[in-house]
């Protein structure tokens, strides 16, 4: 960025775990400035205010109406995100609109609609069809020295369910489970390396935990128009980690100790809910990040097969053969991080 050239002005809905998870990304994107917040709690409410002498706000509509903002960052649960949206464009903002885009296909397509209506972006931010070791994979794919995708397979294992939860995350019709929270990750990733529209799907989902009702698990099998397929799997009860896989490698590019974290137990919800809280921006144990030498992100092992050869995408090196022996996870080289998606969000804002 030249200097002179404007920054983006990023008011933020919801200062929860999506926004704690993206700050360090904003921190270090000269090209935006953190303007102004939304949030129900006012312990989040201060500390962002503290720390971006910045506006706050009780209601995402005070945000909207806010004229120093011009993108909605909108990170609110997930029942939240279509209303938000919708005020977004009704005040003329650009939105960023974390996953899921919404709980309902109506809603999606009420969300497009007013963007069109305000002439306004609205961007859904799935991110890891940008992890570098992706778009490495894709950039194979398009040169045709593979020939035709014919088959990926996406698997990944978790114990995204036994995290500490909000009631709303325990209920899928509040847009809680694996279903909402993690699979639009596969989705985004399988299309752009199958490269082509999807005109079926089948899939089966599973909630095996009275207590934590909502769906932990699904697999599911898309094929696009061209003839391929991806099957998608994931699993979040804790019985396996598949980051094994990535040579201990975590979603998020940082080295991890197998098996080292023990789910907590709480004696109600709200107790939970409190202990995320907590720990979320703002919390009254919240700790910064710091800084990690971090791999690549990743969103659990992809296979791509080829008419002539099969590509492993990971988070060691961009890309890999997947001919190669068990043992290549030791020899690969660790590289940066690389975050890709405000790059292409801010294209795609300023496109006009």
């Amino acid at each position: 960025m030249g200097e002179g050239t404007r920054k983006l002005r990023l008011g933020v809905a919801g200062l929860g775990r999506a926004f704690t998870v993206m700050l360090p990304t904003f921190l270090a994107d000269r090209r935006v400035a953190l303007v102004a917040a939304a949030d129900p709690r006012t312990e989040a409410r201060a500390r962002f205010a503290g720390d971006f002498s910045a506006s706050t706000y009780e209601t995402v509509e005070e945000l909207c109406a806010d004229p120093a903002v011009e993108i909605v960052y909108v990170a609110t649960p997930h029942q939240h995100h279509a209303v938000h949206a919708l005020l977004a464009a009704q005040h003329g903002k650009h939105a960023l609109v974390e996953k899921p885009m919404a709980i309902a296909l109506d809603d999606c397509a009420a969300m497009i609609a007013a963007a069109r209506r305000a002439g306004v972006h609205l961007v859904v931010g799935h991110s890891h069809s940008f992890d570098a070791p992706i778009l490495r994979t894709r950039e194979l794919i398009m040169s045709g020295a593979y020939g035709a995708v014919r088959m990926i397979t996406a698997l990944n294992y978790t114990d995204f369910l036994r995290r500490p939860r909000r009631a709303e995350e325990l209920d899928t019709a509040q847009g809680g489970g694996a279903v909402f929270n993690q699979a639009a990750h596969q989705v985004d990733i399988v299309r752009l390396l199958g490269g082509g529209r999807v005109t079926a799907v089948r899939a089966a989902t599973g909630a095996w935990d009275r207590t934590r009702a909502t769906e932990g698990a699904y697999s599911a099998l898309l094929t696009f128009e061209n003839g391929a397929f991806a099957s998608l799997t994931y699993g979040g009860y804790g019985h396996f980690d598949s980051d094994e896989f990535q040579g201990w490698v975590g979603e998020m590019g940082q080295a991890k100790t197998p098996y080292a974290r023990e789910p907590p137990t709480f004696a109600n919800i709200a107790e939970e809910a409190a202990f995320k809280n907590a720990r979320n921006y703002g919390g009254s144990v919240y700790q910064p990040a710091t800084a990690q030498d971090l791999a690549h992100q990743h969103f659990g092992t992809i296979v791509v097969s080829c008419e002539s050869r099969c590509s492993f995408p990971n988070s060691h090196s961009a890309w890999k053969s997947c001919f190669f022996n068990a043992n290549w996870l030791s020899d690969l080289y660790r590289r940066p991080f690389l975050k890709c998606f405000f790059t292409c969000a801010w294209a795609l804002i300023f496109r006009q």
